[in-house]
């Protein structure tokens, strides 16, 4: 089917900056919680907010085959379920409908006073009900600092690493949206020189540049799922900070790997920019040597996505400063094979199922995609806007991760993750 959706040349009777990132060839998704305190399924362009719940009552996509209810949810997941055909074709009607062109609602301002919200009117909420989470460990460049730190520089990478998309299962109930604040976690660490673990607040707190892919209801048990038909079961993508405590890490990570220094947030953007979206934007990712197994090559010609990524830290009342600029195609292990990979002893991925990139990382050190790397494990410090150093997260200090796509036609991007981190947390009874 047609992506009509992405026609470049095509324009909106909506207002948009040449600098947004939602230009009406994106039509991303989203959950908000509208001015009247209801919560809806929702696209944007520009600084639209737009209510597909009243959308469909009022009868703006007829002849889709959609549910009653379909966009009258609090969660992404029954539409992600519906599948591709379903998302292609609510994309091209919401595209026609708000073409300049296109008379149906310009000109109908009964109906635009219940469908359109201004973005400050908006609150956004988590855009699906995410049932697990997974995290994937594939960016060579970050695989080989850390490789270096913290084992043999002349062996950066496990054996293992060049032949399979490493990761771990993470906690999908401590994953929010941008805006809410996160706590410094508590935990075990060793301090340097000492014999035993403490408990006590973090010393190390750091962020780590990612991108998520959301995905649908892929397969059944047992079965698996080929790397060249794993696009077909991803919706889209967000951008996503996975927090870490590397203090807490480097002492329980050995045998079985990341737990209490990972799960105690993971923070994700709010709209899911689609893969149909982000289709004018593909590009090759990095070649891999040696070549993975048959069940693991990935033969398309363009298995990645040319997306800008940058991190920025603004101290409490302080301006931001960017640290980091990254790349989302200096991945080594391409989705199609991250997720080929997960399902390939029959493992079952569900609508609404998150994918983390891992830490995306590139060859100079401004690229480098975590402060682990950025100060190299504390040795080196970072100075902000206001003339502070930085060598791991205060309390306070706000991450704010942006992502977009540019090509000579349109830009279009991921808006942000901005997201705060707060000193541990006090309960009533601590108090």
């Amino acid at each position: 089917m047609p992506i009509f959706a992405n026609d470049p040349h095509r324009k909106s009777w909506i207002e948009v900056s040449k600098e947004s990132d939602f230009p009406i060839q994106n039509i991303p998704f989203g959950v908000f919680l509208t001015r009247e305190n209801d919560i809806t399924i929702g696209t944007r362009i520009g600084e639209c907010a737009i209510d597909l719940g009243a959308m469909q009552r009022l009868g703006y996509f007829d002849g889709i085959p959609l549910t009653d209810d379909m966009f009258m949810q609090d969660t992404l997941n029954d539409f992600i379920s519906d599948g591709k055909k379903t998302w292609r074709l609510v994309r091209n009607r919401i595209a026609e409908i708000f073409d300049i062109v296109n008379n149906s609602l310009q000109n109908n301002i009964e109906h635009q006073k219940i469908i359109l919200f201004s973005m400050d009117e908006v609150e956004m909420q988590m855009p699906v009900l995410v049932g697990d989470y997974t995290d994937f460990y594939s960016s060579k460049e970050h695989a080989t600092n850390v490789g270096k730190m913290f084992r043999d520089p002349e062996n950066a990478l496990l054996p293992n690493w060049l032949h399979l998309p490493v990761a771990y299962h993470g906690r999908s109930s401590s994953i929010v949206p941008s805006g809410i604040p996160i706590h410094r976690p508590m935990g075990q660490l060793l301090p340097k020189g000492a014999e035993k673990p403490v408990f006590e607040p973090s010393r190390l707190v750091d962020f780590e540049l990612e991108m998520g892919f959301i995905t649908t209801d892929a397969n059944v048990l047992g079965e698996s799922i080929p790397v060249d038909k794993a696009e077909d079961y991803i919706f889209g993508l967000v951008l996503l900070n996975d927090w870490s405590a590397r203090d807490i890490q480097k002492w329980e990570y050995v045998p079985l790997g990341p737990f209490l220094a990972k799960n105690f947030a993971t923070s994700i953007s709010p709209w899911i920019v689609t893969l149909d979206a982000l289709a004018p934007f593909r590009t090759k990712s990095i070649e891999q040597n040696p070549k993975p197994l048959p069940h693991l090559v990935d033969s398309s010609k363009n298995n990645s996505i040319d997306i800008q990524l940058e991190v920025s830290i603004k101290p409490n009342k302080g301006e931001p400063k960017t640290i980091c600029k990254s790349n989302f195609k200096h991945l080594y292990w391409s989705m199609a094979q991250q997720l080929a990979h997960h399902t390939s002893n029959g493992c079952k991925v569900n609508s609404g199922d998150l994918m983390g990139s891992g830490t995306i990382s590139g060859k100079t050190p401004d690229s480098f995609g975590s402060m682990l790397e950025l100060t190299w494990r504390g040795e080196n410090s970072i100075t902000l806007a206001d003339g502070s150093a930085r060598k791991f997260i205060e309390d306070y200090d706000t991450i704010v991760m942006k992502g977009f796509c540019k090509n000579e036609q349109i830009r279009l991007g991921f808006g942000e993750v901005s997201t705060q981190l707060l000193p541990i947390f006090k309960s009533k009874i601590d108090k």
